[in-house]
């Protein structure tokens, strides 16, 4: 029995009501997401995020009527589509996004389902009695007869990620009692402040972005100082230019300044220099030659401490 006119109406306010209070939208596809799974969603999403789902006619409808106001969420429109939900939230996407795909459950192979992995049968002995023999050879598994049963001699991919499960596939499976597959929320597309992303974006390392930001600084840097046009990415390299101009113009002139002062004390006595590091020099090496002894007497303890030979 479908919604009624009131049903539809307060859906309508709901998911408007969402849409404004919440800056993050997850897409999530529910494929083979069981209620009991569906609760469990929505109880660790509590206080952090809500679960709302809807039927994909009600969704592009109420979302139309309100593309007049905010049309930035024309964007959802394009994945409005197959067994989808929403999760609305404003927490951190990437805490949120692992809350929603946590909740697994294993299944069995169903005919006719499409496998998200590539399923193989382990090389061992499945205690079934050789009558069903006949049963793995009709699927291609090399098979012999071991103390009245029947072995798998290898492995074997009985069905390829991607593609639908074949009644025999899916017989062999239960019959060997696996349960390959794993079904829960998985997240479609991320909808976050009027843009819409895959959610491999969240993948992304922090430190990956700040290496291509500073990639970018450094480019933007260097452009400037070939075209002499300042900007805030060159203003520091410039004025470091600037400085050792000026100290070049300093030392090659009487012209001095208190940045060049010491400059020109070192070119003018360097032995001066040389002296007064001496002693810091000699300071540092019996230190080091402290450190470098200690680190050589735990070894020698150790050999006395032991109180035997090695073939005592």
């Amino acid at each position: 029995m479908g919604a009624t006119r009131a049903d539809k109406e307060i859906y309508f306010e709901k998911l408007k009501e969402l849409l404004h209070k919440y800056p993050s939208i997850f897409i999530v596809n529910v494929d083979n997401v069981g209620s009991n799974q569906m609760h469990q969603i929505r109880v660790a999403l509590r206080g952090k995020g809500v679960v709302l789902m809807g039927k994909n006619t009600m969704v592009r409808r109420a979302l139309r009527t309100i593309l007049a106001d905010s049309p930035q969420f024309e964007r959802l429109l394009p994945h409005v589509k197959g067994n989808i939900g929403f999760v609305f939230t404003s927490g951190d996407l990437k805490e949120i996004r692992e809350i929603i795909i946590a909740n697994k459950v294993a299944a069995p192979a169903r005919a006719g389902a499409y496998a998200p992995m590539d399923v193989n049968v382990p090389a061992g002995n499945t205690l079934m009695e050789p009558g069903k023999t006949s049963f793995f050879q009709a699927l291609g598994i090399p098979t012999k007869i071991a103390r009245g049963t029947i072995e798998i001699v290898s492995d074997v991919k009985v069905v390829v990620a991607g593609t639908r499960v074949g009644p025999s596939e899916a017989t062999l499976l239960n019959m060997l009692n696996i349960s390959p597959f794993t079904y829960g929320m998985t997240v479609v597309q991320i909808f976050d402040g009027g843009n819409s992303f895959s959610p491999a974006v969240l993948d992304v390392d922090e430190a990956e972005l700040i290496d291509r930001f500073m990639s970018g600084i450094k480019t933007i840097a260097a452009l400037s100082l070939a075209l002499k046009y300042p900007t805030l990415a060159s203003v520091s390299h410039s004025l470091v230019n600037a400085y050792k101009n000026l100290l070049a113009v300093s030392l090659a002139t009487d012209y001095t300044f208190e940045g060049s002062e010491k400059v020109k004390e070192y070119l003018a006595n360097p032995e001066a220099f040389a002296v007064a590091a001496a002693p810091v020099a000699a300071a540092a090496a019996p230190a080091e030659t402290k450190a470098a002894e200690k680190a050589e007497e735990p070894a020698e303890e150790s050999d006395e401490d032991m109180g035997f030979g090695l073939f005592d």
